[in-house]
């Protein structure tokens, strides 16, 4: 959606203006939001700003106000008002990189693009709300744009380029899934925002807003001074930006800075280096200091701090100003140095004195592999059960990590995008025409169809005749997200040989694969007599997680309970999200324990998932040199896939195991 003036609906031709939106300067907090943005709207080249929060923190209002400060864009036809431009997450990339302009092409018989939302962003704002459920690759393509400035497409027979310079804002509840750390990375600034716990504050809030809605165009001319105030000193920060000096010894403290987060790459230091200049200019200053760097820091560096899908979001203070004393220390060393010895040393020599690789020191410093902090692992501290009850404990820590290899369900599904199962999906890649009516119309192949006859239809006038056999539909395929169940055995059967170890590293590392390829997770555990939904279905991976590393141990093994509790789950689920298919993934050595004939219960309730068409797999955790197979069993009855815990590693063996296959094949 692109905001600008309409015309009037009582049929007059003068152009009516919108009601006023919320002004900026009557926001109430969210000081660290505004300066984000703020900056970013003196040099768009720093890369836009990810806004994280919960509801109805006004992120929305925030940004949609901040369009009104920015200079207006002068043109061939003169100057107009910089646009805020709204992207809905269902766009298509046709919609948003632009496509032929299917109008002029029957009219005309003349190849046309007829630019997209990205270009009519140009110089304004672009928003996203809800950038976490946009599909990856849309993502991918307003992060490439919004970093070079431009657009080019190669499609349809069509070559194009356009400027592309606009400030990019893209908001997100955690609660409803994160971004992937790369795509993170890509957005130059990030800011967590959150409702104030102060009342005094709160009640500014509901009264500006009740203020507002009161009468907006009186409170909008309220603010009108301060946000003028505002939208001269962007404008003037702008001009004055080429002018900034970045000194070395700045930009000596920007790069210690990162090296010492240790941040992938070179972005977070560009980044960082643009942000500190920005807000030198925006303070009216001619130089960088180390305070410009320091809240460039605050806004740069926490969302690169996740080193991996789970790590906590957000910067330490304290952290941070540890770190800003070591790159002080770091730049008053190389200064010192440089007074000292203004001529460069030669090159150490690799195999003189010195040249080898350091002794290691020696003391209490050494390996401490063998060691264990968890009280389970030292026998003589491990929690004894009362008489009569199960032993319970926590688990042992994850093993290593890996990366998985692909589970995937079979056929094509219709589900929301991700990156796991094929799927048809207005939003993937056109894979081919075709004579159904498809996910669109496939332009090209109807042009060419259309082509052929042209002769035959008397074509004299240099307009295309089509005709309606002409039509071609586009079939696309993409990928889906689905709901991925784990049932886990935290049975005393797993815990008694330590296996549970080994389960909760592999969980974990479908959980990440489960996270990167969007997907939704529920995680049941069982042990004692029932099984328990730990975690009913969510997007935020990162929970199940956090769950599974507090997870208790212990008890008999009721995998019936389990299986009942996941087909339960799975129902349920596709009364609210009927479109998106489930996998159940049952991590067990397949030792059913409890009540009578444990085993044969264990089956039926496994073939029950098998009726109602869930497709599974059975991830057999059994190891020692008595193994009796239980597991491969409930894997038939089940009518799933299996496999063994060894096997689940992507680096040891190669290809996909599709759930809800009798068979395994490698």
């Amino acid at each position: 959606m692109v905001q600008d003036y309409s015309a009037a609906h009582d049929g007059s031709t003068e152009p009516a203006r919108p009601e006023p939106g919320f002004p900026f300067s009557a926001i109430v907090g969210q000081d660290q939001l505004r300066l984000a943005l703020t900056l970013c709207a003196v040099h768009p080249g720093i890369g836009g700003v990810l806004v994280r929060g919960e509801k109805g923190t006004a992120k929305s209002t925030v940004v949609r106000a901040l369009a009104a400060l920015l200079p207006p864009v002068v043109g061939d036809d003169g100057s107009r008002p910089a646009r805020l431009v709204e992207l809905p997450v269902g766009a298509t990339e046709d919609r948003v990189v632009g496509s032929l302009d299917l109008e002029k092409v029957l009219r005309d018989g003349e190849r046309a693009f007829q630019p997209g939302l990205l270009a009519a962003a140009h110089d304004g704002v672009l928003y996203v709300d809800e950038v976490n459920l946009l599909h990856d690759h849309l993502v991918d393509v307003l992060l490439d744009a919004a970093a070079m400035g431009r657009v080019h497409i190669e499609r349809d027979g069509v070559s194009h380029s356009h400027p592309a310079r606009f400030v990019l804002v893209g908001t997100m509840n955690p609660e409803e899934g994160e971004l992937r750390p790369q795509l993170l990375d890509r957005f130059g600034l990030a800011v967590d925002v959150a409702a104030s716990r102060e009342v005094d504050t709160r009640m500014q809030v509901v009264r500006r807003r009740l203020d507002f809605e009161s009468d907006p165009a009186a409170f909008a001319a309220r603010y009108a001074a301060q946000d003028e105030e505002l939208a001269r000193r962007i404008a003037a920060a702008r001009d004055a930006l080429a002018g900034v000096e970045l000194s070395d010894t700045e930009l000596r403290r920007i790069a210690a800075l990162c090296a010492s987060f240790d941040v992938d790459g070179m972005r977070a230091d560009l980044v960082l280096a643009r942000t500190a200049t920005a807000h030198a200019a925006w303070r009216g200053a001619s130089a960088v200091t180390e305070e410009d760097v320091r809240v460039a820091a605050e806004l740069t560096l926490p969302h690169r701090r996740r080193r991996d899908p789970f790590d906590e979001p957000g910067l330490d203070p304290q952290q941070l100003d540890d770190a800003m004393r070591d790159a002080g220390e770091h730049v008053d060393d190389a200064m010192r140095d440089a007074a000292e010895q203004p001529e460069p040393d030669p090159e150490p020599d690799p195999d003189g004195p010195g040249g080898g690789a350091p002794e290691p020191e020696s003391g209490d410093g050494g390996d401490t592999s063998a060691r264990s902090d968890d009280p389970a692992d030292r026998p003589d501290e491990r929690e004894r059960p009362a008489p009569g009850r199960a032993p319970d404990r926590p688990a042992a820590a994850p093993s290593a990590q890996f990366k998985t290899r692909l589970l995937t369900i079979p056929g094509v599904g219709e589900g929301a995008p991700g990156r796991r199962s094929r799927s048809r999906s207005p939003q993937g890649r056109v894979v081919r025409s075709t004579t159904e009516p498809g996910r669109g119309l496939h332009l090209v192949g109807t042009l060419f169809v259309a082509a052929e006859h042209q002769v035959a239809r008397g074509r004299t006038d240099g307009r295309m005749m089509l005709a309606p056999s002409d039509i071609r539909g586009a079939h696309r395929e993409g990928r889906e997200g689905n709901l991925v169940v784990f049932v886990v055995d935290a049975s005393g059967s797993m815990a008694a040989r330590d296996r549970l170890s080994a389960v909760t590293g592999a969980v974990i590392s479908l959980l990440r694969d489960a996270y990167q390829r969007r997907d939704k997770v529920a995680v049941i555990t069982m042990r004692g007599s029932a099984a328990e939904l730990v975690l009913p279905p969510t997007s935020s991976v990162d929970v199940a997680v956090r769950r599974l590393r507090s997870l208790r141990t212990g008890g008999r093994t009721p995998l019936a309970q389990g299986f009942l509790k996941a087909r339960e789950v799975v129902l349920r689920e596709k009364v609210r999200d009927p479109q998106r298919r489930a996998m159940v993934l049952a991590l067990t050595d397949g030792r059913a324990t409890g009540g009578t004939d444990p085993v044969r219960r264990a089956k039926v309730a496994a073939s029950l998932l098998a009726d109602a068409s869930v497709a599974s797999v059975l991830v057999d955790c059994e190891s020692g040199m008595v193994r009796l197979g239980l597991a491969r069993e409930l894997a038939t009855a089940m009518r799933g896939a299996y496999v063994r815990i060894d096997e689940l590693s992507a680096e040891k063996v190669a290809g996909v195991v599709r759930a809800g296959a009798a068979a395994f094949a490698a």
